[in-house]
């Protein structure tokens, strides 16, 4: 494609002079001066053809034709700003764009995602969280760390592990419940995944009782309010088990169900990079040992 020739100073006067309304702020940002904002500006006006700030005795008014062009002024720049940052000593830094379960980031991968930047310093990882309801396209995620059964539209699913969910609980209550059946008296947390604990208490060979209580769109969520002694959660535990070991939460039965297991997820038409290639084998070794280490403990 032949681009004609692009005014860069005046684009960037005016993208300037729109953010802030104003030419001398602009000249400010800029290190120019106001008088050299406004001629920018002018110049752009007069080569597009229309006007694009109304003069107003105190600052710009931004016109429907300079609106037009803004956006995308605004995202060219931030895209270019954006991979200027990218370059580290002599290296491109590679973006990997990751979306998470917060259960998943904050119980096992933030353990260990230092580990994986040191391994791999030119790979920036952008970490954001869900409660596993995520648009892949809409949100701009490379990959998107899920848990279920792995059947998404449209996406290709691997599988991590399973993280099978039992009853937690502070030491406090856990002291007070002598057998399964001693739960059903006590606020039973849950998710909006309704049947976990019917499913639990079917598992302990106790009659369900009639599940009510407070709903969480997330086990951080609710096995936080089990650690400020609300209830039982129905929860994890392998992904609190910094909590566990410490003595903060307790698993009073040996009773696990499973709804699930963790999937890497990707859309089928987004091209794998070299970045998410090593992620992908990465996190699949951290989840090998991790397996390797339930199983010798088993």
């Amino acid at each position: 494609m032949v681009r004609p020739h692009l005014p860069l100073n005046a684009l960037r006067a005016f993208e300037a002079a729109a953010r802030h309304l104003s030419f001398t702020r602009a000249a400010i940002e800029l290190c120019v001066t106001q008088t050299a904002i406004s001629h920018q500006v002018k110049l752009l006006e007069q080569r597009l053809g229309v006007e694009l700030f109304r003069r107003l005795p105190r600052g710009l008014m931004i016109t429907e034709d300079g609106l037009a062009l803004l956006p995308t002024l605004q995202d060219s720049f931030d895209r270019m700003a954006d991979m200027l940052q990218r370059f580290e000593d002599g290296h491109v830094r590679d973006v990997l764009t990751l979306g998470s379960v917060g259960t998943f980031a904050v119980g096992w991968l933030l353990p260990r995602l230092s580990a994986f930047q040191e391994r791999y310093p030119f790979i920036e990882v952008r970490l954001s969280t869900n409660n596993n309801r995520v648009d892949i396209a809409a949100e701009g995620l490379d990959y998107a760390i899920r848990f279920g059964n792995g059947a998404w539209h449209d996406t290709e699913a691997e599988e991590l592990f399973e993280a099978p969910h039992s009853a937690l609980c502070v030491p406090a209550i856990a002291s007070q419940l002598h057998s399964p059946q001693d739960v059903a008296a006590r606020p039973l947390l849950r998710s909006y995944r309704m049947d976990e604990w019917q499913e639990w208490f079917e598992a302990a060979g106790v009659t369900p009782p009639k599940i009510k209580g407070i709903v969480f769109d997330s086990s951080v969520l609710m096995t936080e309010a089990a650690l400020q002694g609300a209830g039982i959660a129905l929860a994890p535990p392998l992904m609190f088990s910094r909590q566990l070991s410490s003595g903060a939460l307790e698993q009073p039965f040996p009773v696990y169900v499973s709804k699930g297991c963790y999937w890497l997820t990707r859309l089928k038409s987004r091209t794998v990079t070299p970045a998410m290639a090593t992620f992908s084998q990465w996190l699949q070794e951290e989840a090998a040992q991790m397996r390797a280490g339930q199983a010798t403990k088993n």
